[in-house]
């Protein structure tokens, strides 16, 4: 089969052909339709992801759409036939999404949501388990709450916005003054980070009280902003990109708690794939019931692209998702 493989850190992703996958045992072989592309991929590309451990030679890419060829000893649930998407591989020695084939453990797996095409499916998985993980899982969302996601017109930001809306709460979201239009089509009310400070969008939209859920998804300065912005006793701030070093003194401050997510845990330790697949099984819910869309850049990339496709998200020029057609 033709696959993208990563020879040396930094290197060259070249499409070479190599053995196709037998599924083993909780196992299904997918044909790969679609190939997901996110800043962290083109973060293990360059070796500058530590926490993906990942050893080249490897086949990159970390969401998949695809449909079932073939599945392994103890499978239930899927048949071949299948149309599935999921956030399966390129990290670990688990092989990626950029390869026409992939033998992968049916648990990390749902089937595709029926309203989206392949390739808007595989705009899904990583941004709909981190953002549900946080706002569901470490949060508990519900309505009648006030939450606020920075970044709400990225990637995971703008999903993060949709399942909170959906899930009955009122949503604030920072994004730049150009992506404010976007944030508010979103279900989310926007708040431009560069010209409007903490402390003022604070008071203005929770009279100071501070917000019940916080859901940063851009780390650094901003997770100190975060800290601000939660509401005392109550109020829970959650991250995806919790690593650097931080004042505590503020969240304490005002008693609240903070969250970690590490999206990869399961894929990495073998614990918790199921918990993937029931996320990607509720997503695919809220997507046929019309609360839930990826933002999906226009741009078409092949197997033979994808040096173009990680330069498109590295640059920051994508207007939306970046995915591959692996096999159009």
């Amino acid at each position: 089969m033709r696959a993208v493989v990563l020879e040396e850190f930094a290197g060259l992703l070249e499409v070479r052909e190599i053995e196709r996958p037998t599924p083993g045992e909780g196992q299904v072989l997918v044909r790969v339709h679609a190939s997901g592309v996110n800043p962290l991929d083109t973060k293990i590309r360059a070796g500058r992801a530590a926490h993906a451990r990942v050893r080249p030679p490897a086949v990159l890419g970390m969401d998949l759409a695809g449909q079932v060829v073939e599945t392994g000893a103890g499978v239930s649930g899927f048949t071949p036939g299948d149309e599935v998407y999921g956030l399966t591989g390129g990290v670990g020695d688990l092989q990626g999404s950029l390869a026409q084939f992939a033998a992968v453990d049916a648990r990390l797996l749902a089937r595709k949501p029926a309203t989206l095409s392949m390739r808007e499916a595989a705009a899904l998985p990583l941004a709909v388990i981190t953002a549900w993980e946080g706002l569901v899982d470490r949060a508990g969302v519900r309505a009648g709450q006030k939450v606020l996601v920075h970044g709400g017109a990225g990637g995971v930001g703008s999903v993060a916005v949709q399942i909170a809306a959906a899930r009955g709460a009122e949503v604030f979201a920072t994004a730049s003054a150009a992506r404010t239009p976007l944030v508010r089509r979103l279900g989310a009310v926007p708040i431009d980070y560069t010209s409007v400070p903490v402390e003022r969008y604070v008071a203005e939209h929770t009279g100071g009280a501070g917000f019940d859920i916080v859901f940063d998804t851009v780390g650094g300065p901003v997770l100190d902003a975060s800290f601000e912005a939660v509401r005392t006793y109550t109020g829970h701030v959650v991250s995806a990109l919790g690593w650097g070093t931080h004042a505590l003194a503020p969240l304490s401050f005002r008693a609240a708690t903070y969250s970690g997510i590490f999206t990869l845990l399961p894929m990495l330790t073998g614990r918790g794939r199921e918990h993937h697949g029931e996320i990607l099984r509720e997503a695919a819910a809220l997507v046929d019931e019309g609360k839930l869309r990826p933002l999906l850049d226009g741009t078409r990339y092949t197997l033979a692209d994808v040096a173009d496709a990680h330069r498109s998200v590295e640059s920051g020029t994508a207007d939306g998702k970046v995915v591959v057609d692996v096999e159009p």
